[in-house]
């Protein structure tokens, strides 16, 4: 695996409706859960990372310029309250548009995981491999779930399917990406409310 040709996209975008508020700026242990998932997936082998952003997307925004790292950077979607696939879209449509630096792979990843750590990042990336064509994804007890690594070959079929809530999961269907199991590493669970968690949906 080559980390440097894999960026790590970041949605963090959403309302948060349920939880009560954008779920990017929760703090577990003083630590936002936006920071927290931008270093996670760092140190899991990304080589930079683009985060979404839509609600609170200034407080997102200023949270990491606090901590900057010219490998973090951020882009708005001007449409997030439709749902995450809009989110989805306006990230591979930011990285597409980068010209000489578009990046080989995307891994994408939600900002409501707070125990999916680096090791699944790694995990993923070392099983998909460095091609274009890659795609995999992670499984927690044999259910789908995040991170999701995209070749750049499929970011054409995600943007063709992605609308309002329904992610890149129409796409993924008929591609059948390859699970890999990080079941032993986390739960996978997202969390929709203060204290509890459900599974993740892409």
């Amino acid at each position: 695996m080559t980390p440097h040709r894999t960026t790590g996209l970041l949605l963090a975008a959403g309302q948060g409706r349920r939880y009560g508020g954008p779920k990017a700026l929760v703090e577990a242990d003083g630590v936002p859960w936006v920071r927290r998932s931008v270093d996670t997936l760092l140190e899991g082998g990304c080589a930079d990372v683009l985060v979404v952003t839509g609600a609170g997307a200034r407080e997102v925004e200023a949270l990491l310029a606090a901590s900057p790292d010219p490998r973090v950077t951020s882009t708005r979607c001007g449409t997030y309250e439709r749902g995450m696939g809009e989110s989805l879209r306006a990230g591979l449509t930011a990285l597409a548009t980068r010209g000489r630096s578009v990046p080989r792979q995307a891994l994408v990843h939600l900002v409501d995981l707070p125990d999916v750590g680096a090791d699944a990042v790694a995990r993923v990336l070392a099983a998909a491999g460095d091609g274009t064509d890659a795609l995999a994804r992670a499984a927690y007890q044999g259910v789908p779930g995040h991170p999701v690594l995209l070749g750049r070959d499929h970011w054409e079929g995600v943007l063709g399917t992605a609308r309002g809530d329904s992610g890149a999961r129409a796409y993924l269907r008929r591609a059948r990406p390859q699970l890999v199991e990080c079941g032993d590493l986390a739960t996978g669970a997202d969390v929709d409310v203060p204290g509890g968690a459900t599974p993740a949906q892409t």
